[in-house]
């Protein structure tokens, strides 16, 4: 069994035909919709809401997108225990096709595991229906067991191919590479609304932080942390006036969307300009470079675990602190051979030294983040 969750602020008409879709097409699967506090004026859209055959809850003020869905994850399973859930948007840009495609995929009393369904290794997989975008070439299929679904949230993702808004284009690049570079996951599509969640990962949904739209890619980044596999179907791309419905702010929820990623960039600066700015006293004083990249290094590198343990993976304060810091210095030690090997051999190429520090360290921050977030700093699996 499952059910449809629908966050709404602030909805159209399009919401009642929405569900006017899904109960005509599967009467038997409940709908939930959450009123994010949208106000008196928005009162009957949800009165129609409610008589089309769907279920109320009402936040008395706005609290984002986040606080929706957990409020609805919670009355889900309460409501129907053992349900998954399928979430979907308001505003009609989710076809009932593609929500019952999710839907197959999650529900373990659904059709079985669509074949184009797919992971995150490399790989390669094939079948999609007629119609629907090809699917991310980046894994084959997993097992279709009842163990496997049990762990794995479903992500209706799109294309985004033909006319496309500029800022979904350019929004969804951007987050899919953050993602991947955050991760080492590869995902077609990070910022999809239609996703599908079986029931036992629903108490682990609603302790993942973030109230606005920072949480559904904060639940993709501690996926892998508290056990839970991520794949992917292919669903049509479909985007209304523009998307001028949807009430992301591009400056704010863009600096929550990103805040993992932000923090670990100031944090990478800080240590950069301590890093560079020894180095150069360093190597003027003694013009012994090896010696001077080992110093910088180690007093960069001090102050970046301490401000990274502390601030930019916070979960990792947890952790003991003897663990992490051999994990810290075992990395740190590798990227400053690195460092070292690169540096020396753009210098010896007649690149400035200033220069060369900049490429060189341009290019061990991607290595670095990555390693730090899903080795360095991860939590336990299972215990996030």
């Amino acid at each position: 069994m499952h059910i449809v969750l629908i966050p709404a602020y602030e909805p159209d008409g399009r919401l009642v035909d929405v569900i006017a879709a899904l109960t005509a097409a599967a009467p038997e699967t409940p709908v939930l919709v959450v009123d994010d506090g949208s106000g008196e004026r928005f009162s009957p859209v949800f009165a129609a809401a409610a008589a089309a055959g769907a279920v109320v809850l009402r936040h008395g003020r706005n609290r984002g997108k986040g606080a929706a869905l957990r409020t609805g994850f919670a009355h889900a399973a309460r409501a129907w225990p053992g349900a998954a859930v399928v979430t979907a948007d308001a505003d009609g840009q989710h076809t009932p096709a593609d929500i019952r495609r999710v839907a197959d995929a999650v529900d373990p009393d659904g059709a079985r595991r669509p074949r184009e369904l797919v992971g995150q290794s490399a790989g390669s997989t094939s079948g999609p229906r007629a119609g629907a975008p090809a699917a991310t070439p980046t894994a084959t299929a997993p097992a279709a067991d009842d163990a496997a679904r049990a762990r794995t949230i479903v992500l209706g993702a799109r294309a985004f191919s033909g006319e496309v808004p500029l800022r979904s284009r350019v929004g969804n690049g951007t987050t899919r590479w953050a993602f991947r570079l955050a991760t080492g996951q590869r995902l077609r599509d990070t910022q999809t609304g239609l996703r599908g969640y079986p029931a036992a990962t629903l108490p682990w949904l609603q302790q993942v932080p973030g109230d606005r739209f920072e949480y559904e890619l904060a639940m993709l980044l501690r996926a892998r942390g508290a056990g839970i596999a991520l794949a992917e179907v292919p669903i049509e791309t479909v985007y209304l006036d523009g998307n001028r419905s949807s009430h992301f702010r591009p400056v704010a929820d863009s600096v929550r969307v990103y805040g993992p990623l932000l923090r670990f960039t100031a944090s990478a600066l800080l240590a950069f300009a301590i890093d560079t700015a020894a180095l150069l006293v360093l190597d003027a004083l003694t013009g012994w470079l090896l010696f001077s990249v080992v110093f910088a290094r180690l007093l960069s590198a001090s102050v970046n675990f301490a401000v990274n343990r502390s601030f930019v993976f916070g979960r990792a304060r947890s952790l003991p602190t003897r663990t992490t810091a051999l994990r810290y210095f075992s990395l740190a030690g590798l990227l400053l051979a690195a460092n070292y090997g690169i540096l020396s051999a753009l210098t010896d190429a007649g690149i400035p030294v200033l220069l060369a520090k900049i490429a060189t360290e341009t290019t061990l921050f991607v290595v670095s983040y990555g390693v730090q977030r899903t080795v360095v700093f991860a939590p336990t699996p299972g215990r996030e």
